[in-house]
């Protein structure tokens, strides 16, 4: 790991337990192991490596997850679309950098813009407006019955989000959390799917 890499780890790791105005720079080298001076040589400064991590973070969602650009493979069977999105759900829930990620752009989408529509896209807009390509993609194989998609999408992805958001904030309840959203999906699958 290269030492920009590791001033990213250890910047991700502080503001996600102290928040942004939490963190010093000195915090984040003497977790790297360099002194403040010597960050400065990586980075401008704490929103430089900010920035820095929301673009990294933003492209392994999009590689990982997915969006609205990049949707995949339309599924073929509810079976299908269960495991495909489960898989999905489980990579947000798990991964630490995109939940380490997550409850950094909670705690900080009211002081930036920047990170507000981040936060925004990433647990609303985006990930409606994501599904409701999935499903219209569904609909026009017969697999979904016909209806708006993007209401759909609201009403499949809500409580994901709802459930992620409590597993963040109780870690203990992430198993619980995950076997709620699978039940969820397959009451939608039951009503909506042919």
């Amino acid at each position: 790991m290269t030492t920009k890499d590791r001033i990213l780890d250890a910047a991700l790791t502080l503001f996600a337990e102290n928040g942004y105005d939490g963190t010093s720079v000195e915090q984040i080298a003497q977790i790297v192991g360099i002194k403040a001076p010597s960050l400065y040589k990586h980075y401008k400064g704490k929103e430089d490596i900010l920035n820095a991590l929301i673009d990294s973070a933003e492209v392994r969602y999009e590689e990982m997850f997915g969006s609205e650009k990049h949707i995949g493979k339309i599924p073929e069977s509810r079976e299908e679309f269960i495991r495909a999105t489960m898989a999905r759900i489980s990579f947000t829930m798990s991964d630490p950098i995109i939940r380490k990620t997550r409850m950094l752009l909670v705690q900080e989408q009211f002081r930036s813009e920047r990170i507000s529509e981040v936060t925004t896209r990433h647990q609303l807009d985006g990930v409606r407006r994501m599904f409701a390509k999935i499903i219209q993609g569904m609909m026009d194989k017969g697999l979904v019955k016909t209806d708006d998609p993007t209401l759909l999408a609201v009403e499949l992805t809500a409580p994901a989000v709802l459930e992620i958001a409590r597993s963040d904030r109780q870690p203990q309840y992430g198993q619980e959390a995950l076997e709620a959203i699978e039940k969820h999906l397959r009451h939608f699958c039951d009503v909506y799917m042919k």
